[in-house]
């Protein structure tokens, strides 16, 4: 009798293990750089095999397999690559897709790192870049020109919560024969599978949810094994090398991730229905409020909302700043899905990769405040966010 497909919280934990003689139930970590052939003739072959994990680091390594291999297996992907970093693994992919006189189509609304590729660093090869309103399905469709290979995607985007509808926009791009690249690493394979709805490829910043501690930097690309082969031949390049220890520290992260996800978006709904009335807050955007411009849209396409929401304060940058220093809980620190609670002022840290112009432009107000919620007892949450909006 066949066996059914296995939902998130099994197939977490019980994908292939980095392969031991001792068959242990934690994986070893190969901490090493090269591997040795037991013949010429399996030397030249390992040497051109796409993320093999036996013949050198840079190449792949057996971490690196098993913690691809998991996450593709969540979000129904053929196979998958691993990064140093979420944006080594997006600057790798868009490199190995987009080449000089090509046209790639993203959002305004998107991470500032991705943002800054797409604006800064792809032009310098000759890569042109439009964009568009990821909510107005029409504007992607209007924006493509003969020269489009590529749209990049986030949904919900980084830091105001937008959403794009991604099966719409992955039609628009299949019939124009156009490869889709979505950021799935707010929502988390556990809350949506971009796959599902057309979308051809989808990366993680792994350092985030998949980690989920605060001790690693990884970054991963899945999808289907033509596109991955393609993205290796680049990454080999690149070289943005994940080590086998951080590699064993995300898999680690990745056998919690439904539990974890599960109280992340419970403690996000939370205190975004709190904010939602408070005084200071003048809006608070989470696309699980039925007040969210696209909520209909990502009720379509997510089982939960995940665990980041951003608020803007009525007191503007002011009050933005001296409600994140005053905060207990939440930490002043980038990043979020961790274990601990998380608070940045978005317009000031996105001008590490942005200009003032370019900041405007991705709709970043001066008195935003992006909150990404941790594993503490909501009620405490809710209190410290009090206490520090007190004045605001």
């Amino acid at each position: 009798m066949p066996i059914a497909p296995r939902r998130p919280a099994t197939a977490a934990i019980h994908t292939r293990r980095a392969e031991s003689a001792a068959r242990p139930i934690s994986s070893p970590i190969f901490q090493t750089s090269t591997f040795a052939s037991a013949s010429s003739e399996d030397f030249a072959r390992v040497a051109v095999e796409v993320a093999t994990p036996d013949f050198y680091t840079r190449h792949g390594n057996p971490n690196h397999v098993e913690l691809a291999e998991a996450v593709a297996t969540l979000e129904g992907a053929e196979t998958g690559l691993v990064f140093a970093s979420g944006l080594g693994a997006l600057t790798t992919t868009v490199l190995a897709l987009a080449s000089g006189g090509d046209h790639v189509v993203a959002q305004r609304s998107m991470y500032g790192g991705a943002l800054s590729l797409v604006q800064n660093l792809l032009p310098r090869f000759g890569v042109t870049c439009t964009l568009v309103d990821q909510a107005d399905t029409s504007a992607w469709e209007d924006a493509i020109t003969p020269a489009t290979r590529l749209f990049l995607i986030e949904s919900p985007s980084n830091p105001r919560l937008e959403i794009t509808d991604l099966r719409a926009v992955a039609d628009i791009a299949r019939r124009r024969e156009i490869t889709t690249l979505a950021d799935n690493t707010f929502a988390t394979p556990i809350n949506q599978r971009p796959l599902d709805h057309g979308i051809d490829l989808v990366w993680h910043s792994a350092t985030k949810y998949l980690a989920g501690h605060s001790d690693a930097s990884a970054g991963v690309v899945v999808g289907r094994e033509d596109l991955i082969a393609k993205i290796w031949s680049t990454s080999i390049n690149v070289g943005a090398v994940l080590g086998p220890f951080d590699a064993w520290l995300v898999m680690r992260g990745v056998r919690t991730l439904d539990l974890r996800v599960g109280r992340h978006n419970a403690t996000a709904d939370s205190v975004a229905e709190h904010l939602h009335t408070h005084p200071a807050v003048s809006a608070v955007h989470y696309p699980g409020l039925p007040d969210h411009a696209s909520h209909h849209v990502a009720a379509a396409q997510m089982s939960g909302f995940g665990g980041v929401l951003s608020i803007e304060l009525r007191g503007g940058i002011d009050a933005a700043v001296q409600t994140i220093e005053r905060l207990e809980l939440f930490h002043l620190s980038a990043s979020l899905g961790s274990v601990e609670s998380l608070a940045v002022h978005p317009p000031s840290m996105w001008k590490a990769v942005l200009s003032d112009e370019e900041v405007a432009e991705a709709g970043i107000q001066p008195g935003l405040v992006r909150l990404a919620c941790g594993q503490e007892d909501v009620r405490d949450l809710i209190d410290d966010l009090d206490q520090a909006l007190q004045g605001a």
